[in-house]
Order: C-alpha cells, then structure tokens, then sequence
C-alpha cells in the first residue's frame, strides 16, 4: 500500500491566536492518528511561480488513514477552532 502525504500552504495567517489554538488540537489529533510530521515552516527557497508561504508535509500509511484523521471528530475540533484565521490549501495525495 502506497504512503500518503498531507501537504497544507498557508496562503494567509489572518489571526496568531486561532493559529495557535488550532496548533494545540491538531498536533495531537495527527500524531494519534499516525501522520508523521516531515517538515513544517517557510521554505527556504521557492523557484518558478512559488510562494513564500509558510507549507506543513505529513507523511500517513495510506490515503485512508489521512482521510481518517481529516474527518476525525479531534482534527474537526482543531478546523472548528482555526475558524477563519488562516486561509489554507489543503491536499492529500498519494505516495510514487
């Protein structure tokens, strides 16, 4: 079985405070879930059309088990407590 990446861009922090609620439900609700973090912060460099935005790897066994954590009701308290202080991409895709 393939593993699965979450990879989330940070287009827009629009409130610390909310960040840092969502930082303290979503850490657990992924790591309990099995995601391993990779690698999270600004990108030290962007070529061609990419952005200086902050950008979040997590590595999963499957596409499942991402999807599972996503729809968790732990991760689904960390988005209710992010609300609309970032403006996020958020993709799950599937491992080479």
């Amino acid at each position: 079985m393939a593993k699965a990446y979450w990879v989330s861009a940070y287009r827009a922090i629009k409130d610390a405070d909310k960040l840092a609620a969502y930082a303290q439900l979503a850490g657990p609700a992924i790591t309990g879930g099995g995601g391993r973090f990779l690698a999270r912060g600004l990108p030290a460099k962007v070529y061609e059309h990419g952005l200086a935005e902050r950008t979040v790897l997590i590595e999963f066994d499957s596409v499942e088990q991402a999807l599972a954590v996503h729809d968790s009701p732990a991760y689904q308290a960390a988005l209710a407590a992010l609300g609309d202080g970032a403006e996020r991409d958020l993709r799950i895709i599937e491992g080479a």
